[in-house]
């Protein structure tokens, strides 16, 4: 696959005319530097400039695709010519390249891509106070000066402020609604209010503490030299070809070598199960639940001293609340696991029969995988976060840590139950490599108590009223949007509603490098710098390496960094830039350098990584001391990775809750009795405070709203409804999130289709590559259709990220998943992505391919 996907970009870069930029000196007063500008360069100027010696610089690959991969640019008199990506050492199982993905080596036409921001520009038909709001996504923009865009941004803030309060402001800063260099000056001018909720994680971003004792992205994965003494490796909803194709691919193809038999479970038969499984077992999407608990089922009838199937011993010595002789104190034992699976109570026994009516996969399957889950030690299962992005989700978070305890694959050799996604997937344990702190201190946000969470935050602006806890509604009066690091509107529940807020409010400012939907639906636009334009930047990857990347190019046109936008807008309101910055880049990246720790070989401890020298201090112009490692500096920086080298057997191998399950009450947890809590009163009044819906201590079966059962009028004779299809959005290759979802050559190599099977095909008249339309009661897409058999009957699937191009009758022609997502808030503050119904039918238009879509460029 590596080789098809360099043959095709190596192919389109052939046959692409290269990008290059000069220096012009700005008119602006504001600018303290030149800015740069594109152009097409000629094969002649080419050639020349390929004759002369250039320098490989490591690139930032920064985006949140868990990778983290080695990417160098070639830069001859500022031009980059062409990129690589890992060559720095040979490459092997042991010692693997840190190779990127497609999406890695297609930067440079992100950073370079004829779409980028040049100028501040405002709507043509803005005022203060907004003018025709509805015009915000359809109006003309007008380039103005970084005076008046600042001039205008600072006014409004002022205003806004004066009038209602700064409650009135709200500020979205990255995937996670956390940190941004615009919420440091919002916070000292008064604060501001800001979004909370996991759009990624799911309802593990809240759960996997209080159930697991462990921090929301540690995970409990052992390392990746165990993953070959497992015995059964099972992939659940997880597809590492696409989401993290570089080392947690490889380590499962290596397991896969060795001979151990892989059991794949998913709606769709994807790249990877194509690649590794030996078995297919195919779920209805938002249904996983069901099957864990009929897992369940089947391990406690079955099991026998004749025929063991469940490790009591870890059960009875490391967890709370399985049956009714281990439940936390001052609790009903009713309430116990085990006799919910049985029925004891409520007459409905989580059989196999049960879960098959809803999750659609076959009672004997559920059966024979069960007995052969709990036979076959160890096992390891590693789950996708999707799977948990679902109303209610904290259930599936409750079952897999319920059937990973039961069947004893927790704190031993080749046994591990767990999520495995982003930077720690399929390679769990500490950093063995880990950077220091940057130094600088977050500033408090007066209004940290007053957050929207993503699942209503529209709603929230629409209708003045936000959920503020258990039986609590607060009032709201948001005047300013402000978009900083983030897609939101692309990227949260109900696209149509989004837009409805954004035309509500009295402006929307948008920091960006291209014109995102973000942008695209704002006021006014700042171009924003990319990483490339920056001093350089310090990345954490897997937990064997470490990157520093350094500046490529100089910023383009007019674009600044973030942190200068806020240091403008905030002198303008009479805060002090020293405040918003007190330690510059350069000296927070040499910070992280200086900090930075490196695990011994006998893994004891960690020593110094870098070297330093009192005449390295001078070259690099920053502060510090001098210090011994065990890589000089300057080395360091030139190699731009540090990856500590692995062997099998090795000392750094991790097995997590090792001592815990030896000893739990030597070894706690940090949960609340010290245990696996599989009857979890926290994360229970966690869900019930949040204030949308009752949390439950234990794993329970709750449909969500637009869940397979809701894809029926009549679900007990089963007559298919209005929206009779379920909707599954997936982690495509062309994109991470909605990041480098301009880039042409991306979506030239990996189409966004829809994926229907040919069973609901052929009852609606639909062929492949067929133009459809796919809708519900929350919008519309249109999207060409590709038939298979290779997706269950009765799903249907569309990558997510792609970005909003909504037509005259209101169709996104682009495939905004978020389109047809319904806003149904459920704690533990998670969005309900993968449980949405929908119809498809044959479109009378053709649309063409969204690679050959008009791109994004303007001024």
């Amino acid at each position: 696959m590596e080789n098809f996907i360099e043959k095709i970009l190596n192919y389109k870069v052939n046959r692409r005319s290269f990008l290059k930029w000069t220096a012009a000196a700005s008119a602006s007063l504001m600018l303290t530097s030149c800015s740069n500008k594109l152009k097409v360069i000629s094969k002649e100027e080419r050639e020349s400039l390929m004759k002369k010696k250039g320098k490989w610089i490591t690139a930032p690959c920064w985006h949140n695709c868990g990778g983290r991969c080695l990417i160098k640019a070639y830069v001859v008199d500022g031009v980059v010519l062409r990129t690589k990506t890992d060559d720095t050492h040979t490459d092997s199982y042991d010692n693997p390249q840190q190779r990127a993905c497609a999406r890695g080596r297609s930067q440079i036409k992100q950073v370079l891509g004829a779409d980028r921001l040049k100028y501040p520009m405002k709507r043509k038909h803005w005022v203060p106070g907004g003018g025709d709001k509805e015009l915000r996504g359809k109006d003309q923009w007008v380039r103005i000066s970084w005076n008046e865009a600042l001039y205008i941004v600072s006014s409004e803030l002022e205003r806004i402020k004066t009038k209602y309060g700064n409650k009135a402001i709200y500020s979205n800063n990255g995937a996670d609604g956390t940190g941004g260099e615009n919420q440091r000056m919002l916070s000292l001018y008064g604060g501001s209010v800001e979004m909370f909720g996991s759009r990624s994680r799911g309802a593990w971003a809240k759960a996997m503490e209080p159930i697991l004792g462990v921090n929301q992205k540690s995970h409990i994965m052992n390392d990746r030299m165990d993953l070959l003494n497992a015995k059964l490796i099972v992939l659940w909803g997880n597809n590492p070809a696409w989401n993290t194709s570089s080392s947690a691919l490889r380590n499962l193809i290596r397991a896969k070598e060795k001979g151990i038999k892989f059991i794949c479970i998913d709606p769709i038969y994807s790249t990877t199960i194509s690649l590794l499984a030996d078995e297919y077992i195919p779920i209805r999407p938002a249904t996983d639940t069901t099957m864990l608990l009929a897992i369940a089922y089947v391990l406690i009838t079955n099991d026998s001293p004749f025929n063991p199937l469940i490790d009591w011993d870890f059960l009875n010595r490391c967890t709370v609340g399985f049956d009714a002789e281990h439940m936390p104190k001052d609790v009903d034992p009713k309430e116990n696991f085990k006799d919910y699976i049985l029925g004891t109570y409520d007459g409905q026994p989580k059989n196999p029969k049960w879960a098959s009516e809803i999750c659609g996969i076959p009672e004997d399957k559920i059966i024979s995988f069960a007995l052969e889950l709990g036979k076959t030690k160890p096992a390891t299962v590693l789950f996708g976060w999707n799977m948990a992005r679902v109303e209610k989700g904290q259930h599936v978070c409750l079952a897999q840590a319920t059937v990973g305890a039961m069947t004893g694959n927790m704190g031993i050799k080749g046994g591990c139950f767990s999520v495995s996604c982003q930077e720690p997937a399929g390679n769990g344990g500490p950093n063995l490599i880990k950077p220091g702190e940057d130094g600088l201190k977050e500033i408090k946000n007066p209004l940290e108590k007053i957050k929207l969470c993503k699942s209503e935050h529209w709603n929230a602006i629409l209708t003045g009223k936000y959920t503020a806890g258990k039986n609590k509604k607060g009032n709201i009066d948001i005047r300013f949007i402000y978009h900083s690091h983030s897609s939101t509107l692309n990227q949260s529940n109900n696209i149509n509603k989004g837009i409805k807020a954004h035309r509500k409010v009295d402006f929307v400012l948008t920091n960006q490098y291209v014109l995102n939907p973000d942008a695209a639906y704002s006021d006014v636009v700042l171009p924003a710098t990319t990483e490339w334009e920056r001093y350089g930047t310090v990345l954490t990857g897997n937990r064997e390496i470490l990157i520093w990347a350094s500046q490529v190019i100089k910023p383009l046109f007019e674009a600044k960094d973030d942190m200068w936008i806020a240091k403008e807008i905030g002198k303008r309101l009479g805060i002090s830039p020293q405040k918003i910055e007190p330690i510059d880049l350069k000296q927070r990246v040499f910070n992280k350098v200086a900090g930075a720790k490196v695990m011994k070989e006998d893994g004891s401890t960690y020593e110094n990584l870098v070297t330093i020298t009192q005449n390295d201090i001078s070259s690099l112009g920053v502060q510090g001391k001098p210090q011994k490692g065990i890589i000089g500096i300057m080395e360091f920086k030139e190699n731009g990775i540090y990856q500590v080298k692995r062997k099998q057997n090795d000392k750094y191998v991790y097995i997590h809750n090792k001592k815990f399950r030896e000893n739990p009450e030597k070894n706690p947890l940090k949960t609340k009795s010290g245990k696996i809590e599989l009857h979890c009163k926290t994360l229970a009044d966690i869900v019930t405070k949040a204030g949308w819906n009752k949390g439950n201590p234990i794993a329970k079966y709750e449909a969500p709203t637009e869940g397979y059962e809701a894809t029926f009028s009549d679900w007990k004779n089963k007559i298919k409804g209005k929206y009779p299809l379920q909707f599954c959005s997936v982690h495509g290759q062309r994109q991470s999130h909605s990041n480098m979802g301009n880039v042409p050559w991306l979506r030239e190599a990996f189409l966004c289709h829809l994926t229907m099977n040919t069973v609901d095909a052929k009852e609606r008249g639909i062929s492949d590559n067929d133009t459809v339309r796919i809708f519900n009661d929350h919008g519309s897409i249109l999207r060409k259709v590709h038939v298979t058999e290779l997706i269950m009957p009765g799903v249907v699937a569309l990558p997510q990220g792609s970005w909003l191009e909504i037509d005259k009758d209101g169709n996104c022609m682009a495939g905004s998943v978020n389109m047809l997502t319904g806003d149904y808030p459920s704690g533990p503050d998670i969005e309900s992505f993968q449980a949405c119904i929908v119809q498809v039918e044959k479109h009378n238009s053709t649309i063409e391919e969204d690679y050959k879509f008009k791109q994004r460029i303007v001024l």
